[in-house]
């Protein structure tokens, strides 16, 4: 089979299927920007980041598309694109039926679109005319996965086929995985920055 976001996952395939991962160079040069991730205190503090950025690429009629990890949360910043007076659309298990529409149209000038884990997977979005000259599809993640396949899958959305494209994932220590995995110097260090701020 194939699959791009195999690699990562080489160690299990390996381990469960005794197959081995190989990298085929794609079709053509990849122009996405995959920036830094972007760290903040609290949830509260990351999310209002994450509004505020993507009230920015907004302006500039560059589409968007924000992948959270539950409905919850894309309730939430769908609450907040609202307050922001962001138009967008949601695309989560409760909005399935239009799922191929919904996503099929997050390439589109000025589209910003919210997908719970990965909604819509199997739909290509196409850039409409006019969004590559604007950086084409900029992804934004509102925090990691404890699988990197599934960051992977988000990332790939944007930047296909040699397409530009823009990917930046956000997190916070509270997020669940960070919680989860922190170790008491991780603790302190939290501890630190919360009093110098």
């Amino acid at each position: 089979g194939m699959t791009g976001t195999a690699k990562s996952e080489e160690e299990e395939l390996i381990n469960i299927y005794n197959m081995r991962v190989y990298c085929i160079p794609t079709n053509r040069p990849l122009a996405r920007i995959d920036d830094n991730d972007q760290i903040y205190l609290s949830k509260s503090e990351k999310y209002n980041a994450i509004v505020e950025k993507v009230a920015e690429i907004h302006s500039t009629k560059q589409p968007v598309l924000i992948g959270t990890v539950s409905i919850d949360i894309s309730i939430a910043l769908s609450a907040m694109l609202k307050r922001k007076g962001i138009p967008h659309q949601v695309l989560n298990a409760i909005e399935d039926a239009n799922e191929a529409l919904i996503i099929s149209k997050a390439g589109n000038l000025g589209a910003v679109t919210i997908a719970t884990n990965m909604a819509g997977r199997g739909t290509d979005i196409k850039l409409e005319e006019g969004c590559a000259q604007l950086g084409g599809l900029a992804v934004i993640g509102t925090e990691k996965h404890e699988s990197r396949r599934i960051d992977d899958q988000l990332k790939g959305r944007s930047g296909r086929q040699g397409d530009p494209g823009y990917t930046c994932f956000y997190s916070s220590f509270e997020d669940d995985l960070v919680v989860r995995y922190s170790s008491d110097n991780t603790r302190d260090l939290i501890s630190e920055f919360d009093e110098k701020t």
